[in-house]
């Protein structure tokens, strides 16, 4: 095994790491309509926006004169410090609690004794703070790091007035200005004998064709900078989108030629078609077609004839486009690099592999990582699509990282995880110290190309690296790109008009609170919703043997009304465009109700996290208070054809999409059953369900059924 150096990163050095990147935006860029390039605090807040930390309005606003609330604050300042917000002491002040959206900050603030709360024990996130009060927090935070308050305030060209309200546009400047004065001066850079490595990755991308000419733009500048730069795809090229349908891949592969792939791994996904007529003809059609190799160590295509002569489970030095290897070398930069792919073994039961079969996936990284190093090749990325932080009872890449020394680099997708830098891993299984992995993911759909660069020491170890997601959405698409999007796009569009074979008498609306109705999406039962579970819960009963209870719907995900008349197919992805797929989860009943007092909380006020649902019924009483208001939550049993009470101590599986599973709208509960991996996405598009469950439906009733009732609100007669 080859010998390798530790690792670490010290709490100052990654916040000068995000000072030195927030200071790189100049004051003469215009980001926000409200914030003119001679704006006294246009430097300050475009700093800010760069490095993620604050963000503007949804009419391309910042609003830099509006003020700030102590929690609005609180969140800034812990951005802005990079403090951990996810392993927080509790701070034992009394108005915040778990459920509060600033808990995670303000925890992390207090444990750091930047903030305090007052004298009765309470922190008052919607008080506004004073120019005074933040003074306070700034000579807390001088006693850590290297920044003066009072100076601080003068830079920020803030006129400083101890009882006046501090603006958006007062913090943002104050705070990037902090960051600069932290970032120590650049030094020039020692020299060495350091191997250099740039790779750029995507993932997920789920037949976003319209977003590959921005792709083919962000590679194209990366290129520029960096031309030796691999470029790598962690699958999940199939599904998701009418170009998919109509396509089956076909429309992405001359995107993917174009911009010169290196390599790509096989997703879930892309084993979809494997239960059709033609099996995995369209996969197969589209590898042989490939201008790259495709890896994958743990997937055995031996059963399947339609993949006879394209497989080997090998690793190559000399890999054909084309073909399927476990793994290849490849030369960069007169140096060999070692790449080898992996796909989830829950592809069998989230897609239709058919006769493919999955391999343990620690088994085979640990065999050829042995293949790479057995050639002399001591730096090794892995590309796989197994998920950031996926179910660890079929696979993920930090257990893979803590599981198979020699593993550097780990491209990943599947998880759709937006890694803003690379994360690092530098203990094993056991918690002892090893030599650094670096996994990146850049989240999905073409949205972010992922950059990595990574230096190597004379012993391939991992001794220097940085990486970011460039954002593509603002970059003009390749001319190119356009050219060979046309035809793709016109049939396309062509089918999105096309009528899907259901005619509505009415509207099936998606009502939001106004002056003359209390009725919202985002706070009562509604037909769609009902329509958009109903569809939910049968699709996800053909998908498992499991009891599957219920189907849960957010509303804030339901975007958009049908109008009466004959529906069309761009109509159905209207209502749910966000691409959402199906997730199972097994869930206490205690986790339940506890899901659906979040539901509750807020009504009849609108919620985004309010939830339709299917195959239950929910009473509450908006009068109570909030957390307390579940009356009653029953499930549909069909043994007793009846309704039966949720028991708290007893476990449940219901269906909903992948983004409330994760904890989407501020779900705790589910997002702990994320977490200890008792959810598993089958993948399956929402709009699609949709779309057949109308097609299914004899009748459209356009009534709700009382599947959810408010006690508190009054009753008709």
């Amino acid at each position: 095994m080859k010998k390798k150096r530790m690792y670490s990163a010290t709490a100052l050095a990654a916040f000068t790491a995000v000072a030195v990147g927030a200071t790189g935006v100049m004051a003469e860029e215009t980001i926000f309509t409200d914030v003119s390039a001679s704006h006294p605090y246009a430097e300050g807040i475009n700093s800010l926006t760069s490095a993620g930390i604050v963000k503007g309005f949804g009419d391309g606003t910042f609003k830099p004169d509006a003020t700030v609330t102590r929690g609005q604050a609180a969140k800034m300042i812990a951005g802005a410090l990079k403090l951990d917000t996810t392993n927080v002491k509790n701070p034992n002040l009394k108005d915040i609690k778990t459920s509060n959206q600033y808990y995670s900050q303000i925890a992390a603030l207090v444990a750091t004794g930047f903030v305090n709360g007052y004298e009765d024990g309470t922190f008052r996130t919607a008080d506004k703070i004073t120019h005074g009060q933040l003074a306070k927090i700034l000579t807390n935070v001088s006693a850590v790091y290297p920044i003066d308050a009072k100076t601080l305030l003068t830079e920020a060209k803030v006129v400083f007035n101890s009882t006046k309200q501090l603006t958006r546009g007062e913090l943002s400047s104050v705070l990037a200005t902090m960051m600069a004065a932290a970032a120590p001066a650049p030094q020039p850079e020692p020299e060495t004998n350091n191997y250099k490595l740039s790779i750029m990755h995507v993932n997920d991308t789920h037949s976003r064709v319209e977003a590959l000419p921005k792709l083919m733009t962000a590679v194209n500048e990366q290129r520029a900078k960096t031309p030796d730069a691999l470029l790598l795809h962690a699958g999940d090229v199939f599904s998701g989108t009418l170009y998919f349908n109509e396509f089956e891949g076909q429309a992405d592969l001359p995107f993917l030629n174009a911009l010169k792939f290196d390599a790509i791994t096989l997703g879930n996904h892309e084993f979809d078609l494997g239960s059709s007529p033609e099996g995995h003809k369209a996969l197969a059609e589209f590898i042989k077609a490939a201008q790259f190799p495709v890896l994958t160590a743990n997937v055995d295509f031996t059963k399947d004839s339609l993949f006879t002569g394209m497989f080997s489970d090998l690793v190559s030095s000399e890999p054909e486009n084309g073909k399927i290897y476990a793994g290849m070398i490849k030369e960069v930069n007169g140096e060999k690099v070692g790449i080898f792919g992996l796909t989830t073994a829950e592809t069998k039961d989230i897609a239709s592999p058919g006769s493919v079969a999955f391999e343990n996936y620690i088994d085979e990284a640990k065999k050829a990582v042995k293949a790479f190093e057995d050639k002399g090749v001591d730096k090794i990325i892995a590309l796989t699509h197994i998920g950031f932080d996926d179910n660890p009872a079929y696979d993920n890449d930090q257990i893979l990282a803590k599981s198979v020394p020699g593993i550097d680099i780990i491209v990943g997708g599947h998880s759709h995880t937006e890694l803003k830098e690379p994360f690092v891993v530098d203990t094993n299984t056991v918690g002892e110290k090893k030599d650094v992995t670096l996994i990146v993911q850049a989240k999905e759909y073409a949205g972010f190309l992922g950059t990595l660069n990574v230096e190597f020491d004379e012993n391939g170890v991992v001794v220097k690296h940085d990486g970011q997601l460039v954002e593509i959405g603002k970059l003009a698409d390749d001319a190119e790109g356009l050219k060979m999007l046309a035809p793709f796009k016109e049939k396309v569009d062509a089918v999105s008009k096309a009528e899907i074979g259901v005619k509505l008498t009415e509207d099936l609306v998606s009502p939001r609170k106004s002056d003359t109705s209390a009725v919202s999406v985002r706070n009562s039962e509604t037909v769609l919703g009902n329509i958009i579970t109903d569809g939910m819960l049968a699709k996800a009963k053909q998908y498992t043997d499991k009891k599957v209870v219920m189907a849960l719907q957010n509303g804030g995900g339901i975007r958009a009304a049908i109008p009466a008349g004959n529906i069309t197919t761009g109509q159905v992805i209207t209502v749910l465009p966000f691409g959402n797929t199906l997730a199972l989860m097994d869930v206490t009943g205690a986790e339940l109700k506890a899901a659906f007092e979040h539901s509750v909380k807020s009504a009849p006020e609108e919620n985004g996290g309010f939830l339709h649902i299917s195959g239950a019924k929910l009473e509450y009483d908006s009068s109570k208070e909030a957390g307390s208001r579940v009356v009653s939550l029953k499930y549909y049993d069909e043994a007793t054809k009846a309704y039966v009470d949720v028991a708290d101590n007893e476990t449940y599986t219901v269906a909903t999409n992948a983004f409330t599973a994760k904890g989407g709208d501020g779900f705790s509960s589910f997002e702990k059953a994320y977490g200890e991996g008792r959810v598993t996405d089958l993948g399956l598009s929402d709009w699609e369900n949709l779309k057949e469950q109308l097609l299914s439906m004899k009748e459209i009733k356009f009534t709700t059924e009382g599947r959810i009732v408010d006690t508190a609100a009054p009753q008709e007669k």
